[in-house]
């Protein structure tokens, strides 16, 4: 079962057991897809996984806004819908295998500086598409080049 026949299953599902949080989530989700779709023709999972981090990245920001701004309330519905997209995603990589993955990325890559961050970045970032945050990676690039 592809990840966006699960998004539809689960949608019917959670429409079903008037689950308000991930219905309104899932609608969100596909409304993003089905904007895609449009664009580009027949989605693959690695489209999907694509909005689905993307969407995952938003809801991050929104809780940092929201925690700044004193809006706990919103800050913990944003966390349930991010609870609800990070299920559809593949399993999120450990700091230590994202440092792995780095490590021997570096050494194909022979990238010795932060000068060609953005060279490691290009051939890092498809190995891990929706299994990591991008704002971690780039942290550990530059702690594992800085040293």
């Amino acid at each position: 079962m592809s990840i966006l026949e699960r998004i539809d299953s689960d949608l019917k599902v959670a429409m079903k057991s008037s689950e308000k949080i991930k219905v309104s989530t899932l609608r969100m989700v596909k409304a993003s897809l089905k904007n895609l779709e449009i664009e580009k023709g027949e989605l693959s999972d690695d489209d999907v996984i694509g909005v689905l981090s993307t969407q995952a990245k938003q809801r991050r920001e929104s809780i940092s806004e929201f925690e700044k701004g004193g809006r706990q309330d919103l800050a913990d519905q944003e966390r349930e819908e991010l609870a609800v997209i990070l299920s559809y995603l593949p399993e999120q990589l450990s700091e230590e295998e994202l440092a792995g993955i780095i490590l021997e990325t570096i050494k194909e890559t022979g990238v010795s500086s932060l000068k060609d961050m953005g060279r490691l970045m290009k051939s890092l970032m498809p190995r891990v598409k929706g299994r990591a945050d991008g704002k971690l990676v780039s942290r550990k690039v530059k702690e594992l080049l800085g040293n």
